[in-house]
């Protein structure tokens, strides 16, 4: 039931090395992060960074993208930001006497945006409809957006000065979120020997925009047991019937688990998922698209809440053979 035909030849697991290796030189002591970072890529999904400042969210975002010979475009997300900085506005030419449509920073390959949650949510809201559909609409009229296309937003906690939380709806277009963490004593000793070098400099593109491309195709290809996708679905089933929580997992975060799934297993060099791929990925996946009954845990972080209650499910469901 294995199939061979998909992401196991030499040739694509040696790209898939390559990407990781340049991230490793990065961010130093953080394997977990980097595969799980890599994942999101392969699985064409968006990257929510979530940290404390200082432990390299925008590090790791840089990164990423120089990984891939490709544009980039970087937004600092401010309060006082609109809309249209970020997809573009229609000006009037007094030379043509015509409207012309000026392209702004969404239109690029990679798009970091930096403390998105620094924006009002009606800037947020901006990228809604190009993180979902690929497509940029102003004026009524759509403009395709240049693909691969990934957002790697960072943002601090919401519980900092400032920030303004994001919505459940922009929360379910980011396939992952994830946290950085402290770095180790080894770690942060390399990185203090770095004399305050930024190490995302350092970072050179290993492969084109075409050959990720053929890399996310050839992910879509890795084989998942039926038994496993069973697994997946009684996971999002809990979800959606425990006590503790008010919103369980959407169709839309089951799709993203099975991607995701797929893409770790990929990075994992092999062609086929197990259970632990599946296990390892609830937790990013599923944590920002579910809310946590506040009466049922109300002295924890809405984060912490809910991957509480999706660590207990973990036990709950029956791990297929």
């Amino acid at each position: 039931m294995v199939r061979r035909d998909a992401v196991d030849s030499p040739v694509a697991l040696s790209r898939v090395a390559e990407i990781e290796s340049v991230l490793a030189e990065a961010i130093r002591g953080k394997p977990d992060v980097l595969r799980l970072s890599l994942s999101c890529l392969l699985a064409r999904g968006h990257l929510l960074i979530e940290d404390v400042p200082g432990v390299g969210k925008t590090t790791l975002a840089h990164a990423l993208a120089r990984s891939v010979h490709s544009n980039f475009h970087r937004i600092q997300f401010t309060s006082d930001m609109l809309p249209s900085d970020v997809v573009g506005v229609t000006i009037y030419n007094a030379h043509t006497q015509e409207f012309e449509f000026k392209h702004g920073p969404v239109f690029t390959n990679f798009l970091l945006a930096d403390e998105i949650n620094r924006a009002t949510p009606k800037t947020q809201s901006a990228l809604l409809e190009a993180m979902n559909e690929l497509q940029v609409t102003v004026d009524g009229r759509s403009y395709p957006l240049a693909q691969p296309f990934m957002v790697i937003a960072t943002q601090n906690p919401v519980e900092h000065h400032g920030t303004y939380p994001l919505p459940e709806s922009q929360l379910d277009r980011f396939l992952m979120r994830i946290r950085i963490g402290y770095p180790d004593a080894a770690a942060e000793r390399e990185i203090l020997r770095r004399n305050g070098a930024w190490p995302a400099e350092t970072v050179q593109p290993v492969i084109s925009g075409e050959d990720l491309a053929g890399l996310q195709e050839a992910v879509c290809r890795v084989h998942v047991d039926e038994a496993l996708v069973d697994y997946m679905l009684a996971i999002v089933e809990r979800s959606r019937n425990h006590e503790s929580l008010a919103m369980g997992v959407s169709p839309r975060g089951a799709q993203a688990l099975y991607r995701a799934t797929q893409a770790l297993a990929a990075v994992e060099g092999r062609d086929f998922a197990i259970p632990d791929d599946v296990k390892r990925l609830v937790l990013p996946v599923f944590a920002h698209r579910v809310m946590v009954n506040a009466r049922m845990m109300p002295a924890q972080r809405p984060v912490e809440a809910a991957e509480r209650v999706l660590t207990e499910i973990l036990t709950l469901v029956d791990v297929p053979l």
